[in-house]
């Protein structure tokens, strides 16, 4: 599943730019999202694995913000 990928891909790079240091949280989450991704897709819910890959997708780019400066304000 593409989505999965592409989540993996920017959970990598959320970590190579130091989120684990500038912004855990975000980190995590992004995480947990992938597993419950995986254990969806494991389980044939294809939608809600889908729906998870791009939760953490979007985590993961939270982190790289973060991690480089870029995020907005919360």
């Amino acid at each position: 599943m593409q989505e999965m990928s592409d989540a993996r891909q920017a959970i990598e790079a959320a970590r190579i730019a130091g989120a684990e240091q500038r912004a855990p949280a975000d980190l995590e989450a992004a995480q947990a999202d992938i597993a419950n991704a995986q254990r969806h897709l494991e389980a044939q819910e294809y939608a809600r694995a889908r729906y998870a890959a791009l939760a953490a997708k979007r985590r993961a780019a939270m982190a790289l913000a973060a991690s480089s400066g870029t995020a907005p304000p919360r």
